[in-house]
């Protein structure tokens, strides 16, 4: 007699067929290649998102910057009151008398009014009465029109000009005008002044009180210096 209930007894066991499995192998094979395909399309698709990504990333511009634009500050125009000479107390010299050696020759000055501190615009002129080694040769004087009127007196060389904007006809030789008053000096006169004090310059046209302030003037070697100012 056999130990084993009888259904089991009776129970026949299920054929082998090669190659083909039980059920539960065939949903397992099943279950692992759905797994693979799933993640290898995971794969795929997160290539193409990572791709597409960097394909359509913001593309990184330089930015250059330019460089500012270049502004030409043009040049201060040369100053031509810079290369006149200014007469000092200590440094009086306005010219040498090699510079002054041609009858009514000139230069322009500037002197340092020693009472009110100002440059006063003025000009040496050499006389052609005397020699050029002696202070009477020569006549310095202010170019500001006495009595403070803000008029430049100036040297006129030209004789039609003098006849056409002053009126002074039959000049020999070069003169001296006020612009304003068409008052006209002559550098070769003298005239005497309240005081007994004789001064160059004579009025010889025009109502002006009295010729241009005058600068005294002295030699030193061949150095021509301005001194003082009446």
């Amino acid at each position: 007699m056999s130990d084993q209930p009888p259904a089991e007894r009776f129970k026949s066991e299920m054929p082998q067929i090669p190659g083909v499995g039980t059920p539960g192998s065939r949903r397992t094979s099943a279950t692992n290649t759905t797994i693979r395909l799933v993640a290898g399309l995971l794969v795929v698709l997160l290539i193409l998102v990572l791709g597409t990504r960097w394909v359509m990333r913001p593309k990184r511009t330089e930015t250059i910057v330019a460089p500012p634009p270049q502004i030409e500050v043009p040049s201060p125009a040369p100053d031509p009151d810079a290369a006149k000479p200014h007469a000092t107390e200590a440094e009086p010299g306005i010219a040498t008398s090699a510079e002054m050696a041609k009858p009514w020759s000139t230069k322009d000055f500037f002197f340092k009014n020693h009472l009110s501190g100002d440059n006063v615009p003025a000009l040496l002129v050499r006389l052609p009465s005397s020699s050029a080694t002696q202070p009477a040769g020569f006549w310095a004087f202010s170019l500001n029109s006495p009595y403070g009127n803000n008029c430049t007196l100036e040297y006129i060389t030209d004789p039609s000009r003098l006849a056409n904007e002053y009126g002074f006809r039959g000049a020999k030789h070069p003169m001296v005008g006020n612009p304003c008053s068409r008052s006209v000096f002559d550098p070769l006169k003298l005239t005497k002044l309240p005081g007994d004090v004789w001064v160059r310059g004579a009025i010889v046209q025009g109502s002006d009180l009295r010729p241009p302030f005058g600068i005294q003037v002295q030699i030193a070697g061949k150095q021509i210096q301005a001194v003082r100012m009446e």
